[in-house]
């Protein structure tokens, strides 16, 4: 059974962000004294009372007609709708305001259990008089917070848990793959997720940038069940300027870090950029499984021979990956979509592939007969076994008898030897070069 679900709504700059990042235990969602810097919804768990429920953070709630307002309304119901219990969370330097009202007419309306957190009451001590003007919202009880230093979180953590039903809670250990999507702005990642969930989750504009923390959706489905995290598009440091952009950079690499597969996407209609390569080069360092995604492939015009062209020139563009397998989509009609999670799985399961010591060694006598290791000055490269010690990525330590015989060119031989051998496709593979007696590394 899935976690109960509790949303975090208000209006903008309230402190509904700052509260989420302090129940939750860790800064995932964007913080700034900048009203509606957080757009989509964002999802944690949160932990109280050895139970755990899924706390959504939402955008806050104007009533504006531009269609940035119209979209965060629109996710900002969608969290509601999906809640179990809602914290509504408002300001007491600010008092109670029209937008409260609003807000809170349309709270009661869902029918949803509703709990009161008055923010920023940082004081200790007798409540001020300011915070009872809340109770003219008609939502009941109140309670006093401060998002910042955590007090009176524990008591509005026990009313929230009042609401909830937590006995099919699910103890078991979660297998989800968790899948980062990442790409230059404007590539068409939020438009893949949203195809996916079936529903417009995240925001889908023209403008670049719209995207800007990480956001989390479960899938199950035939394949399997999957964590997609849609992310900021990353751009060059020097395009990164503003607060929040720099902020929302960050959290996509946090995101790339915690995921298991990441999904390159390219876009067609533009082909391959200096700024795909670098995207691509951080999921490589991170030893993550990756697939390359060219969407955007119903907006191509082209023939029986286009497809194997773009293959050729996209293998020479990402030669330094020439592991990732490549798929044409299109996140607009769906075009291959489910092949896409097929290789999800496939490259998540090569990542996690652990080979036992006896066949890398019955490999390593077959390579180094047919190719002799390299020798200088008299001296011959000695291998003289190997193992894996590691897996996420696959990672291989060699012993020798000198390492700086153990040329670049001889540990890509022995590793394309691997691949061949034992598969390894859409996953790094690391080497780890030791001397014998030597507890250095290479």
């Amino acid at each position: 059974m899935a976690k109960p679900i509790v949303a975090v709504v208000g209006r903008p700059n309230v402190g509904k962000s700052t509260l989420f990042n302090k129940l939750i235990g860790q800064r995932l969602a964007i913080v700034e004294d900048t009203p509606g810097v957080t757009r989509d919804r964002i999802f944690g768990d949160c932990e109280w009372q050895n139970h755990t429920f899924l706390l959504v953070d939402t955008g806050g709630i104007e009533m504006g007609e531009d269609d940035i307002q119209t979209h965060i309304r629109h996710q900002a119901q969608l969290a509601i709708d999906a809640a179990e219990c809602i914290i509504m969370v408002v300001d007491l330097r600010a008092g109670v305001t029209a937008q409260d009202q609003d807000i809170a007419n349309q709270l009661m309306r869902s029918g949803k259990p509703v709990v009161l957190a008055v923010n920023k009451v940082d004081r200790i001590g007798e409540p001020p008089m300011e915070l009872y003007d809340f109770y003219s919202l008609g939502l009941g009880e109140l309670y006093p917070i401060s998002s910042v230093h955590g007090h009176g979180t524990g008591d509005l953590l026990d009313a929230v848990c009042e609401h909830l039903n937590f006995e099919d809670e699910n103890d078991q250990e979660d297998e989800r793959i968790t899948v980062a999507v990442i790409g230059r702005p404007n590539v068409g990642k939020s438009s893949l997720i949203n195809y996916i969930l079936g529903e417009n989750r995240m925001i889908v504009a023209n403008e670049a940038g719209t995207t800007r923390d990480a956001i989390d959706s479960q899938v199950d489905n035939k394949y399997g069940s999957f964590v997609f995290t849609d992310t900021a598009g990353l751009r060059k440091r020097g395009k990164v300027e503003e607060g929040v952009e720099r902020y929302s950079v960050l959290r996509s690499l946090a995101a790339v870090e915690r995921s298991r597969v990441c999904v390159i996407m390219i876009d067609a209609t533009v082909g391959f950029t200096e700024q795909d390569s670098k995207v691509a080069g951080y999921a490589h360092e991170q030893g993550k499984a990756c697939i390359i995604a060219v969407n955007k492939w119903d907006a191509v015009e082209k023939d029986d021979k286009t497809m194997d062209v773009q293959r050729k020139k996209l293998m020479n563009d990402f030669s330094f990956m020439s592991y990732a397998p490549i798929i044409f989509i299109s996140a607009k009609t769906g075009q291959r979509v489910d092949r896409l999670f097929e290789l999800i799985k496939y490259v998540d399961s090569q990542n996690a592939l652990r080979v036992t010591t006896g066949m890398l060694n019955e490999l390593l006598a077959r390579a180094t007969a047919r190719v002799q290791p390299p020798s200088d000055k008299g001296r011959r490269l000695k291998i003289y076994y190997m193992t894996q010690i590691s897996t996420r990525p696959p990672t291989f330590v060699c012993f020798v008898n000198r390492k700086d015989l153990f040329h670049f060119s001889y540990q890509r031989y022995i590793e394309n030897q691997i691949r061949e051998t034992f598969g390894l496709e859409g996953t790094p593979v690391r080497m780890v070069v030791r001397e014998r007696g030597d507890g250095s590394t290479k």
